[in-house]
């Protein structure tokens, strides 16, 4: 099975390449080549078979046959413009999340066999007037542009599904933290740069109050549950093939607690809580408690704490 990356340079994409190529199958069947591509050309990988590596733009429908080739068993559609640039960049946002969702979805549909497709959509489909904790039945009703482009693309993934076009699996993720590398233009950025800096001798800013929550997880969860997302029949899924993943409900301050268990006070010292009015009414409108019951029926996996992710860094991607 050639399996397929989108957002294949990201540090999600190329964790999932690492796990795949250590798998080696996917679904019951062993997986003959990766094909990761990004807008900027994505890391070589050391794998036992063929990796293909693309630098292209998803928003132009001329693209799609180099990105997903015809012979694409797999598809994993991680590439998105980040919360933050797609609300400061409306046009942008548009052009990446939707235009460039459609037109994945429609070189899937174009495809001789109909491929799985793994999307990464995002707990900010969710917003506004509704009771916590949110339930698997709730109206998606978002209230940032990013929201909106993944919302939108959930009930695309579920239709191409209904018409047989795809078989597809859309996961709602939680905050991944902490994230490896350097702050991005995603409004939450600050919750890795906030533990990821201090944890690696450098100062950080957290622009929301302590009492701020988030719903999270951990590189290690995310990627776990993105092949395990790949792995369950199609008729287990339903008739929607959207959910929430699990996740930890956590205050910024019982984080940074947590971390100080883990690594001592020096890093805890090295944060400065500088408020952002932008960021932190970002923040506000994301759901931060969620009751994921679909997703733990089946078999989707949350963290045990957040201990735990400092620990996973430590382990996983400390810069050394």
């Amino acid at each position: 099975m050639k399996v397929v990356i989108l957002g294949g340079a990201g540090f999600i994409g190329r964790k999932l390449a690492e796990k795949l190529t250590a798998l080696g199958e996917l679904k019951g069947r062993e997986i003959t080549s990766l094909h990761l591509v990004d807008i900027v050309e994505p890391l070589p990988l050391e794998a036992p078979f063929p990796v293909t590596r693309v630098a292209l733009d998803l928003a132009k429908a001329d693209n799609m046959a180099q990105a997903v080739p015809a012979d694409s068993g797999a598809v994993y559609h991680l590439a998105a413009v980040v919360s933050g640039q797609a609300e400061a960049e409306f046009d942008t946002g548009m052009q990446a999340n939707l235009f460039g969702t459609l037109n994945v979805l429609e070189r899937c549909r174009a495809l001789a066999e109909p491929p799985l497709v793994v999307f990464a959509s995002s707990v900010a489909v969710y917003g506004g007037e509704i009771p916590l904790p949110i339930e698997d039945w709730y109206l998606l009703n978002p209230q940032t542009s990013y929201g909106t482009q993944k919302a939108i693309g959930e009930l695309l993934v579920n239709d191409y599904s209904r018409k047989g076009f795809i078989d597809g699996r859309g996961l709602r993720l939680p905050t991944v933290t902490v994230r490896p590398g350097k702050p991005n233009a995603a409004a939450s950025s600050f919750a890795s740069s906030i533990f990821r800096e201090p944890l690696q001798g450098e100062e950080a800013v957290c622009p929301v109050a302590p009492e701020a929550t988030m719903w999270i997880c951990s590189p290690r969860a995310v990627i776990a549950n993105l092949v395990h997302a790949a792995e369950i029949e199609a008729e287990a899924w339903g008739k929607n093939r959207c959910l929430a993943l699990p996740g930890l409900l956590a205050s910024l301050g019982e984080m940074v607690e947590a971390m100080r268990k883990v690594a001592g006070d020096e890093p805890v010292s090295r944060i400065r809580w500088e408020p952002d009015p932008t960021i932190q009414k970002i923040v506000a409108n994301w759901p931060a408690d969620l009751k994921p019951e679909k997703a733990l029926r089946l078999g989707f996996k949350a963290d045990q704490s957040f201990e735990d992710n400092i620990r996973y860094f430590l382990e996983d991607d400390i810069r050394r």
